[in-house]
């Protein structure tokens, strides 16, 4: 049995990827330990299959925030037994790395993303050029590489000559039926994930207003929530818009079988973006739902290989896009093949099918 620490600063309760990682290795004899940042709506005790370790940075946000995070992950663990460290995204592959080289340990590194493409460093080439020079020193010390969708793969292995196996964003096999779903009546449009700049928010907040009838229900937190709600005010939306908040992944599943349609609505503002395959639209498509995305590259893959609903333009505006889901909502009798055709993707776009990829990593980099 290997001792493996995995490295993680996003919310620990709702991060499905991290969770279902930590779960499937230790289902396979591994002793888990989640080293993760404490933040104000963390449980005191989170309880799992795996051992799940909190910590406090001294700062909240900024450079600062993951220079903290990641000396106070590698204090507590320099003394720590462990067989391999597991760095999800590049924010903990400091502490990983410096973890790795000193114990002479393994280090697996899980990029989720294109971190150096996210919205937030698109214009702030300062920021950008200093995350980019970190991920190209240390990802040469890495003994496997793992991300999220094959464009992302290979835009990764351009930018530092690697390779990245792809092991998808995929949602845990649910027995889910159409009689299960939602039988109000009710037309109900929902947006699950976090909520931040470039998810088509704003735009899908604003088609509400020409969608009488028709219920937007947002399920997450992130950097615009407050903003968001304040939109959704001032267009005196509120009887029509529901804000979930942090909904535990479990809960979640019921609240997404409820819905009409689930929606990922990406812009193309960076090659993160672009190549996004959000775990949303999986989640989407486990729970039997007919789903509208982006016409980004990865999603429209997905959409048009299982004729699971329609995309739009990334660009679109809130007139067209609330055209689109009118035609959508309305024809009742696509809305059932769409179901149909979810149900059936199920049963393969599932983490059963893809777990594999990652036990194989493991065991390949722990030689057992």
């Amino acid at each position: 049995m290997a001792i493996i620490h995995l490295l993680v600063i996003s919310d620990v309760v709702t991060d499905q990827r991290v969770q279902r990682t930590a779960s499937t290795l230790a289902a396979s004899g591994h002793k888990i330990v989640v080293v993760g940042r404490r933040i104000a709506l963390t449980p005191t005790k989170v309880k799992k299959e795996y051992s799940v370790r909190l910590l406090s940075p001294l700062f909240s946000k900024g450079p600062l925030f993951y220079l903290s995070y990641n000396i106070r992950a590698f204090f507590y663990l320099i003394l720590k037994k462990s067989d391999a460290i597991y760095a999800n995204d590049l924010d903990t592959l400091l502490a990983a790395s410096m973890l790795s080289f000193i114990k002479r340990i393994p280090l697996i590194y899980d990029s989720h993303e294109i971190f150096t493409e996210l919205p937030e460093l698109v214009n702030r080439p300062v920021k950008k050029n200093m995350w980019r020079f970190l991920e190209k020193w240390l990802v040469k010390r890495v003994d496997a590489a793992i991300t999220v969708s094959e464009s992302v793969s290979k835009e990764l292995n351009r930018m530092y000559g690697i390779t990245f196996v792809v092991i998808r964003n995929l949602p845990i096999k649910k027995n889910v039926s159409l009689k299960e779903s939602n039988t109000t009546g009710k037309k109900i449009v929902l947006y699950q994930g976090a909520l931040n700049i470039g998810r088509g928010l704003e735009k899908l907040i604003t088609a509400m207003q020409l969608l009488p009838g028709v219920e937007l229900r947002i399920a997450g937190i992130g950097d615009i929530d407050k903003r968001l709600i304040e939109l959704s005010r001032s267009l005196e939306l509120e009887n029509q818009i529901k804000f979930l908040g942090r909904v535990d992944p479990n809960q979640l599943h019921h609240e997404t079988q409820k819905a009409t349609i689930g929606v990922s609505l990406e812009e193309d503002i960076s090659l993160n973006y672009r190549y996004a395959l959000p775990n949303k639209l999986f989640d989407y498509i486990q729970a039997g739902l007919p789903v509208l995305t982006s016409n980004l590259p990865e999603m429209e893959k997905i959409v048009s290989k299982y004729n699971v609903g329609q995309t739009i333009n990334s660009s679109c505006t809130p007139s067209e896009l609330s055209q689109k889901l009118s035609v959508m909502l309305n024809n009742s009798n696509q809305i059932s093949q769409w179901q149909q055709n979810s149900l059936a993707a199920a049963k393969v776009l599932n983490w059963d099918e893809e777990k594999n990829k990652l036990i194989e990593v493991v065991r390949i980099v722990l030689k057992c």
